[in-house]
């Protein structure tokens, strides 16, 4: 029983051998084959007899006019979903998308605060303005003066347009 380790050794090589051999298939010459890889690629369909249980059928090109065999007309295998970079790619999309709606819906709330600012400022004018109080500007020179009726009207008007497009 000294040769029990080499025997042992023996055995699981020639497993290991047979474990890779997953192709079987007969040569131009009728000789069995066997192979971890795929017949060459003149092999007729029907003389491959054994395949890897995730191995592709074998496509033949059949010239136009001529029948093709059975093996040859089998449905092609579904197609798979979308690869994990197919799959990124949508998730990065998805996310520059929710990223550009959240900054445009910001920036729609920023627009909407300052309306409702210079609403306010426009209704708070247009009370100073008819309340009757003497108001005054400072002009050009720097210097203080008092605002006319032909001025206040004015500028009643123009904060009357203000709020009109400001307080919707």
């Amino acid at each position: 029983m000294r040769n029990k380790p080499f025997f042992i050794a023996l055995v699981g090589l020639a497993l290991a051998a047979s474990a890779q051999a997953q192709w079987k298939w007969k040569d131009a010459k009728g000789n069995v084959q066997y192979s971890d890889r795929p017949p060459p690629s003149g092999t007729p369909d029907k003389d491959i007899l054994q395949r890897p249980a995730n191995a592709p059928a074998q496509i033949s090109v059949v010239p136009a006019g001529q029948a093709a065999n059975a093996a040859a007309s089998a449905p092609p295998p579904a197609a798979s979903g979308p690869t994990k970079a197919e799959q990124e790619a949508a998730a990065h999309q998805k996310q520059d998308k929710d990223r550009e709606a959240a900054k445009q819906k910001e920036e729609a709330r920023r627009i909407a605060e300052q309306k409702r600012e210079n609403c306010g400022r426009a209704q708070a004018n247009l009370r100073d303005l008819q309340s009757g109080i003497r108001i005054t500007r400072t002009n050009d020179a720097g210097e203080r003066v008092f605002m006319d009726d032909a001025q206040r009207q004015a500028e009643v008007e123009r904060t009357r347009g203000l709020i009109a497009s400001e307080c919707k």
